[in-house]
This record gives C-alpha cells, sequence and structure tokens, in this order.
C-alpha cells in the first residue's frame, strides 16, 4: 500500500505542475487525495490541519517577511547604481573590467536584495548599456549579468537558508548563513576569471578619465550606507546583540531609514504598495511551508524518502557517484520550481542520505541552496535566465554559447562545495558556530 500511495502522490503532483497549478496548491491536493485514499480520512484531514499551523508556527520564520519587506525597500531605487559605482572604482583598467563591475555588482546587491530576478534587472539594466557603449558583446554582456545573479542567494542576508533550517529541523540560521560567504564568493571569483580572460582576448579595457580624489571619496562614501546593512546584521548575529530573526527587524528599520530618508529613493506614498508586495510574497511562502508540511507527514507514511534512499543506495556505495547523481537531480529541479519549496520538498529526501554519507547538514544546505539558484539560469525554464535575456533584449539562443564557459565555472564552484567541507564550512568553524 505504501509503494501504491508514493505512485499516487507524486504522479498527482507533477500533474497539476504540468497543468500549471501553484506548486503550494499542488502539494497541498497531492497530499490530500493520497490521504483519502490510503489513509482514514477524518484522521488524516485532522493532522493535516495540524502540520499546517506547525509547519508555520516558528520564531525563526518571523524573518521571512522581514527580509522580504527589507530586500523590497533597498531594491526599489537607487542602490544599484551606487554599488556598481563601487566596483568600478576598484577594478579600473583590468581587462573586462566591466563584466567584473556587473559580477561584483550583483553579488552585492544580490545579497542585500535576496533575489536573482532583482539583481539581474537592477544591475543589468545600468550595466548593459555601458558595456555595449565600450564595445562589449552583447551575448556575452547578457551572459555576464544572468550567470552571476544568482550570487546573492548565497550571501547573507539569505532568506533561502531560514527556510533550509524550518525544512532539515533546525539547522542554525547563524552558521548556515556564514557557510554561504566563500561559496558566493567562489561563484564569483570564478565567472570574474572567465570574464577577465575573455576580456584580455578580445580587447575590453574600459576608457575613461583618470578620477580625483574628491570623486573616489564621494564614490565609496555614498556606497558605504548600503554594504553597511550587512555588516549590522552580520555583526549584530555573530556578537549576540541580536538573533537572526530580530536581526531581519533590524534590517527592515535600517533600510527603511535608508532608503527614505538618506538615499531617498522612496516616497512615503511607496510605502503602502511596498507592504502589499511584502504581505503577497509572505503568504505564498508561508502557504508552501504549511503546505510542505503535510507534504512530510504523507511522506513518512508512504515511505518514499527511505524507498529513495535505497535506490541511490543500491546504484552504486560510490560517496562521489551519489553526491553527483543528487547534484543533478537538483539542478534539474531548480529550472522548473522556485528556491522554497524546493527546499522543502527535497530536505527532508537528499538530508538523511548526506548525512549517511558523513556529509554535515550545513554543508548540504549550501549545496542545496547553491544547486537550486543555478537552476534559475539553467534552460528549459530557468527564470533568472528569461529576465536577463529579456534585460538584454536578446533571445536564449542568443546568449547560450557566451554562457557555456561561465557554466562551466559554477559547475567547478559547485563541485568545490560539495567535495570539499572546508569551502562552507571553515568560517563557521572560525566564528565558533558550530555544534
Amino acid at each position: 500500500m505504501e509503494i501504491q500511495a508514493a505512485i499516487v502522490l507524486v504522479l498527482v503532483f507533477f500533474l497539476m505542475l504540468a497543468m500549471s497549478v501553484p506548486v503550494s496548491f499542488s502539494i497541498i491536493s497531492a497530499s490530500l487525495l493520497t490521504i483519502i485514499m490510503f489513509l482514514t480520512p477524518g484522521f488524516g484531514m485532522f493532522v493535516s490541519a495540524q502540520k499546517i499551523v506547525s509547519g508555520i508556527d516558528s520564531f525563526t520564520l518571523l524573518a521571512v517577511p522581514f527580509f522580504v519587506l527589507a530586500g523590497l525597500l533597498m531594491s526599489s531605487g537607487g542602490i544599484a547604481k551606487r554599488l556598481i559605482n563601487l566596483a568600478m572604482l576598484f577594478l579600473g583598467k583590468v581587462p573586462g573590467s566591466l563584466a567584473m563591475t556587473n559580477i561584483a555588482g550583483n553579488a552585492m546587491f544580490g545579497s542585500i536584495s535576496g533575489s536573482g530576478i532583482a539583481a539581474a534587472t537592477a544591475i543589468g539594466g545600468v550595466m548593459l548599456p555601458l558595456e555595449e557603449e565600450q564595445g562589449y558583446d552583447k551575448g556575452f554582456s547578457a551572459a555576464v549579468n544572468i550567470a552571476t545573479a544568482p550570487v546573492g542567494q548565497l550571501i547573507p542576508p539569505t532568506a533561502s537558508f531560514i527556510v533550509y533550517s524550518a525544512a532539515s529541523g533546525g539547522v542554525s540560521v547563524a552558521a548556515l548563513l556564514m557557510a554561504g560567504w566563500v561559496p558566493g564568493l567562489l561563484w564569483a571569483a570564478l565567472c570574474m576569471a572567465v570574464a577577465c580572460v575573455y576580456g584580455a582576448k578580445h580587447g575590453y579595457v574600459m576608457k575613461r578619465d583618470k578620477m580625483s580624489a574628491a570623486v573616489i571619496v564621494k564614490t565609496i562614501w555614498e556606497a558605504i550606507p548600503s554594504l553597511f546593512l550587512i555588516v549590522i546584521i552580520i555583526g549584530g548575529i555573530l556578537s549576540g546583540y541580536f538573533t537572526p530573526t530580530e536581526a531581519s527587524g533590524v534590517a527592515v528599520v535600517y533600510a527603511f531609514l535608508l532608503s527614505v530618508f538618506v538615499y531617498k529613493s522612496i516616497q512615503i506614498k511607496d510605502i503602502p504598495k511596498i507592504l502589499v508586495d511584502t504581505a503577497v510574497m509572505t503568504a505564498i511562502v508561508m502557504l508552501i511551508i504549511g503546505a510542505s508540511s503535510v507534504l512530510s507527514f504523507v511522506l513518512s507514511f508512504t515511505g518514499l524518502p527511505q524507498a529513495i534512499s535505497s535506490l541511490l543506495l543500491g546504484i552504486s556505495d560510490n560517496r562521489i557517484v551519489i553526491l553527483l547523481i543528487i547534484n543533478i537531480t537538483l539542478l534539474i529541479v531548480g529550472t522548473f520550481m522556485d528556491m522554497a519549496p524546493a527546499l522543502l520538498i527535497f530536505t527532508p529526501i537528499f538530508l538523511p542520505i548526506v548525512k549517511s554519507l558523513g556529509m554535515d547538514p550545513i554543508q548540504f544546505g549550501v549545496m542545496i541552496v547553491m544547486n537550486l539558484s543555478i537552476g534559475t539560469i539553467t534552460p528549459p525554464v530557468g527564470n533568472v535566465l528569461f529576465v536577463g535575456c529579456s534585460v538584454a533584449r536578446l533571445q536564449v539562443e542568443d546568449v547560450m554559447k557566451k554562457l557555456l564557459p561561465f557554466f562551466a565555472a559554477i559547475v567547478a564552484a559547485l563541485m568545490f562545495i560539495t567535495f570539499v567541507p572546508g569551502f562552507s564550512m571553515w568560517l563557521p568553524g572560525v566564528l565558533g558556530l558550530l555544534k
């Protein structure tokens, strides 16, 4: 009966996804149908309702709406240009410097906004015309922007690790946030290396006048307030002044003061719309989390996670092979499923497997978030890929060839994260965040 229940659950879920039913409703529908067919309906419905409530009844999850609101406040204007100017100041006349500036801008802005789409739009919208003016190939410029837009989903503050913590049973959010730094910077650095080599080969050296000391000081001074948000959040968490959840509230206050009173990029009349957008995005995430709690209950009955574990371990007992299979699966999932539902569905399935192979849950958290981030720039359905092409006014096929070297660099970074624990575990260890 468990096998039949698992088949019904999987088939109904993917059938509804194919019919463009929202992920949360697909999860709930598949779970409830399985309960009705294979469990006592009254008992199953009662437990499902309990699971939805208990799934979102978490102090840690309070950080989600606050980080969403802080990201919307910070991405509403004025910040992208300041971060670009800062990156351009340091990269100067390095070959491919404008492309490298795009990468640095995506990393900084993406970490502040927490959104790869926002980074691709805000940073790409400014950088692509500048690169075209300097004679850059449009396909290459678009590829640079697309390949590095999701980097900020690894660099804190990011809500992805909070969702993973909830799905994994309470892995330390502070440790996860610190664990994302090196992998995110590695992703950006390897893509910068590709851009530099390409820029040197094609003579992409920026032509600009020498900057005065006053301009340099002004550029740095204007960018510091935006970057200081990260310092406040990370410094506050590490020093013990506030928890990650409390840090999200501090981020909102700081982002509000900066955007409204310092940069003046947001008017008071814009606040209601931002609050509504925050409420809508939060409701979507919370509904998915509640639905995934029901799914976890049904999965425990069907034994599907154990079956998948047995299947993978049956294919091979080689740790490298199993981890490669998990990576490939997650890369495929990331092309058609958003980060939050994918984390909530696949963490309970794969986490027991990687733990049996000796991988720490923190390292796996970084690995799964990185995989799903890569999926957003991978055809056929990656949303950041299509947004980036739209910003560049190019077709996907015009960009794919230029993206291939960046994919190679990103996959290399993923392999380092997968097989070398130090890339994820070193910084949390140094900071004393590992139990």
